[in-house]
C-alpha cells in the first residue's frame, strides 16, 4: 500500500524516526498490520460523532507499537473533527485516582488538527464564534447591531449553557466570564479563566471573582468538567473528543490503596460512560496483559475485570476488532521488513533505494532482534532508529559507503529503553552486517 505523503511530512517522519520517536503525524505511512481494525474503529468514531461514547481498552506487551497504535487512531480521529488528548498515566504527575489532574493534563494535551496542544483558547474562542454565527443566521440581528448582536449572543449563551449549568454551574460561570472577559478585552481575566475551567489551580482570585467561581477543582468535579468541555466541543463544531490514558499498567507499582482507587475510578469512568453521561467521548486505555490479566491489575477489582473481560484464542487473527479489549500481536519479522520498505520509500533516495534492498532490510532486522534477545517485538525503534540514522543516512551521504561493507551493527545501553535493556543479550559481541 503506497500512501502519498507530503515533503514536509516526509521530512518530520524520517527526523523523528532518527531520533527514535514515534513521529506526531503521517503515521497512516507506517501503519502496518493495522488494517484489520480500521472498520470497527471507524464504527466506534461515528457513535461518537453521532452522540454515543466508546470504551476500548489496548492490550499488548511493551515494543508491540500501542503508542503507534493511539496515535495513529488520534491521526484519524482528528481528521474527522475530533478533539484529541494523550495523558501518560503515572503515579508521581497523574496518579488515575485523582481525576482532577488527569482532567488538567488532558486539557493540557488537548489538540485538534488545526491546532497543537493546548487547543483550549481556540476551542473556547470557537465556541464563541459559533454563538456568533448562529445568532446571525437566525436573521434576527445584523453584524452592525454590536448591541443587539452582544445581548442575543448572551441569551444563546444562556441557552446552550442551561444543560451544563444544571451539572457543573461553576463550569458555566465561567464559561459566562470567559466571554465577557473577551468581549471587554480584559485579557488577564480571560487568561485566567481558560486556566481554571482548564483545572489549572493557583488561579488569581481577581478572575475568580470576575465569574463568581470559587476554589480548584476537585476529583468529582472534574468529571463535571469533562461533560462541560463534551458539550463546548460539540457547540463548537467537533464530532467529540478522544481521550488516551496510556501506560495504566503503571497501577500495578503503586501502593495498594492508590491502586485499589484507581481501579475503582476507572471502573466508575466506565459505568458513566455506558450510562450516557459523557457523549462524544471516545476513551482508550491502554496496558500490558499483564495489567489486564494479573492479580495486581484488573482482576483484583472484579466488577471492573468483568466490564472489560474479552474472550482471546490462541489465532489473533480471529480476534473481535469489535470487542471491548484489542490485542495488539506486535511484529513478527515481516512486518519489520514490511516497515522498513515503507521507510524506505517515505526516505525518498534513488540511492538509498537501489543499495539499501529487501533482503538488506530482513538481515537488518534479524540482527537487532538477535540483539535483544530474539524478541522480535522488542525490535521496531532500535530497527528504525538504526534503518534511519545509521544505514539511509550515511548510504545518501557518501559514495563511496556500502552498508554490508562498512556497516557494524552496534547497540549501546545509553540508546535503549529500560525494556530493551532488559532484552538485550548478556554479552556485548559486535554484530558484523
Amino acid at each position: 500500500m503506497t500512501v502519498e505523503v507530503s515533503a514536509r511530512r516526509r521530512r518530520d517522519i524520517i527526523d523523528a524516526l532518527r531520533r527514535g520517536v514515534v513521529p506526531s503525524n503521517g503515521l497512516d505511512a507506517l501503519a502496518v498490520g493495522l488494517d484489520r481494525f480500521t472498520a470497527a474503529l471507524d464504527e466506534d468514531l461515528d457513535r461518537a460523532s453521532g452522540g454515543g461514547s466508546v470504551f476500548k481498552a489496548v492490550r499488548g506487551e511493551y515494543g508491540a507499537g500501542k503508542t503507534f497504535f493511539t496515535r495513529w487512531l488520534g491521526e484519524q480521529a482528528k481528521r474527522r473533527g475530533f478533539a484529541v488528548a494523550e495523558v501518560q498515566i503515572s503515579e508521581l504527575e497523574t496518579p488515575l485516582h485523582r481525576m482532577e489532574t488527569v482532567y488538567r493534563r488532558l486539557v493540557e494535551q488537548l489538540a485538534t488538527e488545526q491546532f497543537a496542544p493546548s487547543a483550549l483558547r481556540p476551542v473556547l474562542d470557537g465556541w464563541i464564534f459559533a454563538l456568533e454565527e448562529d445568532v446571525l443566521a437566525g436573521g434576527q440581528v445584523s453584524e452592525a447591531d454590536a448591541e443587539g448582536l452582544d445581548r442575543e449572543v448572551g441569551e444563546l449563551l444562556e441557552r446552550r449553557l442551561a444543560a451544563i449549568s444544571r451539572r457543573t454551574p461553576g463550569f458555566a460561570a465561567a464559561l459566562r466570564g470567559y466571554r465577557t472577559a473577551v468581549a471587554a478585552g480584559d485579557q488577564p481575566t480571560a487568561d485566567g479563566l481558560a486556566a481554571w475551567l482548564g483545572g489549572q489551580p493557583h488561579v488569581a482570585a481577581s478572575a475568580r471573582r470576575a465569574a463568581g467561581v470559587k476554589g480548584d477543582l476537585d476529583h468529582f468535579g472534574a468529571l463535571s468538567f469533562l461533560q462541560g468541555l463534551l458539550a463546548v466541543l460539540q457547540d463548537s463544531g467537533h464530532a467529540g473528543l478522544l481521550v488516551v490514558l496510556d501506560e495504566v499498567e503503571t497501577l500495578q507499582r503503586v501502593r495498594s490503596d492508590a491502586r485499589d482507587k484507581a481501579l475503582n475510578a476507572l471502573r466508575q469512568l466506565v459505568d458513566d460512560m455506558h450510562a450516557g453521561r459523557f457523549p462524544g467521548l471516545f476513551l482508550l486505555v491502554t496496558g500490558t496483559p499483564a495489567f489486564f490479566d494479573g492479580q495486581q491489575g484488573v482482576q483484583r477489582l472484579p466488577p471492573l475485570a468483568q466490564r472489560l473481560a474479552t474472550d482471546f484464542g490462541t489465532e489473533p487473527r480471529w480476534d473481535n476488532p469489535r470487542a471491548t479489549q484489542l490485542r495488539l500481536p506486535g511484529f513478527t519479522e515481516d512486518a519489520l521488513v514490511q516497515l522498513g520498505v515503507r521507510v524506505r520509500e517515505i526516505y525518498g533516495s534513488k540511492r538509498v533505494s537501489d543499495l539499501v534492498d529487501d533482503n538488506y532490510l530482513g538481515e537488518l532486522a534479524r540482527a537487532v532482534a538477535g540483539r535483544l534477545g530474539g524478541q522480535v517485538g522488542v525490535a521496531p525503534r532500535v530497527y528504525l532508529k538504526k534503518l534511519v540514522a545509521d544505514v539511509f543516512d550515511r548510504v545518501d551521504q557518501f559514495d563511496d559507503w556500502d552498508p554490508r561493507r562498512n556497516y557494524e551493527l552496534t547497540l549501546r545501553s545509553d540508546e535503549l529503553t529500560e525494556v530493551e535493556r532488559n532484552a538485550a543479550s548478556a554479552d556485548d559481541v559486535t554484530l558484523l552486517m
